[in-house]
């Protein structure tokens, strides 16, 4: 059985799978090195916010194809790194041997206020993933050693 620093899936969960997870997915699908899979999943699936889709196609980036998944529909034997993107809810859990990381973003989907006050939140969040997914993928979060485990 491969480690999680052999396996190259990089899931990210939310609760809903409706905004951070699906535009975490799409940065990253755009952002990672070749060879790396990305996927995103949620505890209560339920389907992909508009206005995740709206601010996606705002950095030319179409999420349109995506759909919520369940995690259970993730086959874990891929994945290697989780990251956990739930702030105030209960996350969802991922069982098996992965790395784990935890970025805790507000639900953009649970904002309230006008149309351009919601927007303004997924943009937020979004770029904030965008920042973090940058840093990541220079290896400021490097997964840890074998030896560490």
């Amino acid at each position: 059985m491969s480690t999680p620093v052999e396996r190259q899936g990089l899931l990210f969960l939310c609760v809903a799978n409706s905004a951070r997870s699906q535009m975490a997915e799409g940065l990253a699908r755009a952002m990672a090195p070749a060879g790396v899979d990305v996927y995103s999943a949620g505890s209560a699936p339920s389907y992909v916010h508009p206005m995740a889709r709206r601010v996606m196609e705002e950095l030319g980036m179409d999420i349109s194809s995506h759909r919520s998944k369940s995690v259970d529909e993730i086959d874990r034997n891929r994945v290697g790194t989780v990251v956990t993107l739930c702030a105030e809810e209960v996350c969802p859990v991922f069982v098996g041997d992965v790395r784990r990381l935890y970025w805790p973003l507000e639900d953009p989907a649970a904002s309230i206020g006008s149309d351009e006050e919601r927007m303004a939140v997924f943009r937020r969040v979004r770029d904030e993933i965008r920042s973090r997914l940058e840093s990541y993928f220079r290896g400021e979060e490097a997964p840890p050693s074998a030896s560490s485990r």
